[in-house]
């Protein structure tokens, strides 16, 4: 005996309830409910019993205040809870974390199983969620053309942005409705294209609404090229068609003002955006006007009227010089008569011979005066016309008639290439007209 390991009644029970728990996962369990009994703990015990066996259940009060019925001796229910080993009575025991009446367990239990299925397989991922429009002009509304979600989506959509709405008429609960449905998705993606479909219905019951739990509805809705909204029910109710679709919006009304945008609002940014740019328009315009009046200063001082009318007052300074040469040959001229008349009358033939080889040298001096004259104003002449002929050629208009063009970048003319970088753009002038140019690589 000394060599024999022995176990407590305890730590058996308490390995049982390891294995137990660690192997066995949450489950649903189907049953009539009997020895019901709802303490003043708020804890609810029974037994859940089939023809075959009995399960003790415990459903404690933290879970059991969701329920939407009076659980009762006799009922038929489906629990979700996690087994478990209640060590002080040795028996093993279900811990209930939700219970429903045995025709919606069941549904749901379809429901948990299919989502588990698709969100395994990835068809809830955000990654495959496409984008919705943001300015739809088309829209395709799959729903009953008789229900109120309808007229709640047109109304909506009416007031706040004018689209084109198309309407496939659907069934939207009962055995044929999620063909229908799903007829639906395929008519917009095949036949009539909208840029945004809305899959809808209003509010009802889980059976209502079982028909949006349906798998081929949900790959539909997975295979659709179009973005589809799901709002199908209340704020309250979910569906696999609302975790497939791009987006869920938690009633018809939601989903109609997440479709299209406020036209109210877009007007209000249209106007701020205009305000924006005529603001803008105007800066540039008085921008401009300033560098073209600076423009104009620069040019101005190289305009070809300005450059004549320099070299004009540059002549007329010079011919007014020519005649104060004049004037001062003038006035030895008359001294030189004087004399002579003085010298005659005096000593008429004692100086004749004098005076007439002064008369001679005067002649020869106004001869040389005159040639001295005419010489200054013809070298002055050549040199005025030698300076106007150089300003006509490199006049601008002329130089521009020879093949020349003037580059202008950021209104100032370009003088040297390490002025350009590629992507520059530049006004080129020509003698016809001008045109905008960009700067090649290298």
């Amino acid at each position: 005996m000394e060599n024999l390991q022995v176990f407590s009644v305890f730590e058996i029970t308490r390995h049982l309830r390891q294995v137990i728990e660690s192997s066995i996962d949450a489950l649903y369990v189907k049953g009539e409910i009997s020895n019901f009994v709802h303490h003043s703990s708020g804890h609810m015990y029974f037994n859940l019993k089939d023809e075959y066996a009995t399960l003790r259940c415990t459903f404690f009060r933290n879970s059991n205040y969701q329920i939407g019925f009076k659980p009762s001796d006799g009922q038929s229910v489906v629990c979700f809870g996690r087994l478990t080993l209640y060590e002080k009575g040795g028996s093993y025991n279900l811990n209930v974390s939700s219970m429903l009446q045995a025709g919606l367990g069941e549904m749901q239990a379809r429901i948990d199983a299919l989502k588990k299925k698709l969100q395994t397989e990835g068809l809830f991922e955000s990654i495959h969620k496409k984008p919705l429009p943001k300015y739809p002009e088309t829209i395709g509304i799959v729903t009953s053309p008789t229900g109120a979600a309808l007229q709640d989506i047109s109304n909506i959509l009416n007031r706040r942005y004018p689209v084109q709405a198309f309407v496939f008429p659907a069934t939207v609960q009962g055995n044929e409705a999620a063909k229908t449905l799903i007829q639906g998705i395929r008519y917009f993606n095949e036949v009539q294209p909208v840029d945004l479909i809305i899959l809808t219905r209003g509010g009802g019951s889980q059976e209502d609404l079982f028909c949006f739990n349906d798998e081929s509805l949900a790959r539909a809705i997975f295979a659709s090229r179009i973005p589809i909204i799901s709002a199908v029910g209340h704020e309250i109710d979910f569906s696999i068609s609302d975790f497939v679709a791009d987006l869920r919006a938690p009633t018809p009304s939601a989903a109609a003002e997440i479709a299209v945008p406020n036209r109210t609002d877009l007007l209000t940014y249209l106007a701020s955006i205009e305000q924006r740019l005529r603001m803008a328009a105007r800066n540039s315009t008085t921008e401009g006007k300033h560098a073209v009046s600076e423009l104009w200063m620069q040019l101005s001082k190289y305009h070809p009227q300005r450059l004549w009318q320099d070299y004009q007052q540059r002549f007329d300074m010079a011919e007014l010089a020519l005649t104060n040469i004049k004037h001062l040959i003038r006035e030895p001229q008359i001294s030189l008569q004087r004399l002579e008349q003085r010298l005659q009358s005096s000593m008429e033939y004692r100086i004749m011979g004098s005076i007439e080889r002064g008369k001679q040298q005067l002649l020869n001096n106004a001869n040389s005066m005159r040639m001295i004259k005419d010489k200054y104003i013809s070298d002055k002449n050549l040199e005025l016309n030698a300076k106007a002929g150089l300003l006509a050629q490199l006049a601008p208009d002329t130089m521009l008639k020879k093949g020349w063009a003037l580059a202008i970048k950021d209104g100032k003319a370009v003088k040297s290439i390490k002025d350009l970088a590629p992507g520059d753009v530049l006004q080129l002038m020509v003698s016809d007209g001008s045109k905008n140019v960009v700067v090649a690589e290298d």
